[in-house]
């Protein structure tokens, strides 16, 4: 009778520890699985972000397409030239498309200094101050982030001082 009451404490003893291995092997798989996500989920964000660097190399270059257009346009007889470097132009917004760069629009928008980066502003009598008036240079977005503000002119009230001839036309930000 001993032997099996012993027989029976050793087997209650050991269906405990193999619950208690179970247990443990079900919370280490859960937290296996939650690791593998978290690390798809962080693979795929620095995928998506990983050619910003590069993309960032390549937008002066955009810029100077479209001031070779603007040129181009102002030149009587172009017509050939302007063309191509429309051509060039429009495939490089294509394949920055494609990468999930989108210019932002800033012409006419409020102030946001996580958008626009202001390099001068602009007295006026408008109601509405700080609002862009002129984009220096264009802003982009990767994939809804920023990736460069645009480069604005900014509006501000005209003050008194600049009502009676004092201020200047352009104050520098």
């Amino acid at each position: 009778m001993e032997s099996s009451e012993a027989l029976r404490e050793a087997l209650a003893a050991k269906t405990q520890e193999a619950e208690r291995l179970q247990d443990r092997f079900v919370r280490l798989h859960a937290e296996f699985e939650n690791y593998k996500k978290r690390m798809a989920r962080e693979k795929a964000e620095f995928l998506k972000f990983a050619h910003e660097g590069l993309i960032l190399e390549f937008l002066p270059v955009l810029d100077n397409l479209e001031r070779a257009m603007a040129s181009a346009r102002a030149e009587p007889g172009s017509t050939p030239l302007l063309e191509g470097i429309e051509m060039i132009a429009r495939l490089f917004r294509s394949v920055l498309e494609r990468a999930g760069v989108k210019p932002m629009e800033a012409l006419g928008q409020p102030f946001d200094p996580g958008r626009h980066q202001a390099v001068a502003q602009v007295e006026s009598s408008d109601e509405e101050a700080t609002l862009v008036v002129e984009e220096i240079q264009k802003g982009y977005l990767i994939e809804g982030r920023v990736l460069r503000p645009a480069m604005v002119k900014v509006s501000r009230a005209v003050s008194s001082v600049s009502r009676d001839g004092a201020g200047g036309e352009d104050a520098q930000a």
